[in-house]
């Protein structure tokens, strides 16, 4: 009867360990105040790929803690509310809805490119660090590629409590909300959206080759040196996500 208590007990330490092993940080949709500044004359349209409305990111830390941070709807919550105080219009469309569907000046596409953490076994501080990078990709009205803005945030907290999975939660809104101030600040001198509103963008002037015909000797027959194709790329593809 001991020696099952014993076991029991051990098994019961053993469960909490590898449960203190692992930390699930789950993001609640953050916020941000509104700036005081001037919208930008631009109907937007806004499309967020499927991965960044639901973006997860897992992590072990020196081989010993497993850290999983689940963004799920805050970063589309994020930039729906910053954009709204941003522009004039804004209308939110899904990841397969085809933009040729809607009116809008200009479609921004948000994705994050980099997410990164440190917590206080790794730097040694009682600090708990996030560094989000955002990438901004802006197209016209006929799905003309404008700008491709890459936005790097940090952010940082002191620990808290015993599990640090509020302080942790705490750094990443505050990574967010430093891109927001960042973008708000260099949004249309970055990418030049208001100039969108004048119309597409001129496209790119193709380069034409006039096909120099010569005659075969042997057959006679006229053969073209030097011929090219042109392509006109522009409009929204039916398979872009």
């Amino acid at each position: 009867m001991i020696a099952i208590n014993r076991s029991s007990f051990a098994f019961g330490l053993l469960a909490m360990a590898l449960a203190g092993c692992s930390s699930t940080v789950t993001m609640d949709v953050p916020t941000i105040p509104a700036p005081r500044v001037e919208r930008i004359p631009v109907d937007v349209a806004l499309r967020m790929p499927e991965q960044f409305d639901h973006f997860v990111h897992t992590e072990e830390i020196l081989g010993k803690e497993a850290w999983t941070i689940d963004l799920g709807r805050s970063n589309a919550a994020f930039f729906t509310q910053l954009f709204g105080y941003l522009f004039d219009t804004v209308q939110v469309i899904g990841p397969q809805d085809d933009a040729r569907d809607y009116q809008f000046d200009a479609l921004i596409e948000p994705s994050i490119d980099g997410f990164e953490f440190s917590v206080p076994n790794q730097s040694k501080t009682e600090t708990f660090a996030v560094w989000i990078r955002y990438r901004l990709q802006v197209f016209d009205r006929e799905g003309n590629s404008a700008s491709n803005w890459t936005v790097s945030a940090y952010g940082k907290t002191q620990k808290e409590g015993l599990g640090g999975s509020d302080s942790l939660q705490r750094a990443a809104v505050l990574a967010m909300r430093d891109a927001a101030a960042l973008i708000i600040m260099q949004m249309d001198k970055a990418t030049k959206i208001s100039s969108l509103a004048d119309g597409p963008i001129a496209p790119p002037r193709a380069e034409t080759t006039v096909a120099t015909l010569t005659k075969d000797s042997d057959t006679g027959e006229l053969e073209a040196e030097d011929m090219k194709g042109i392509f006109v790329i522009g409009g929204i593809d039916d398979d872009d996500d």
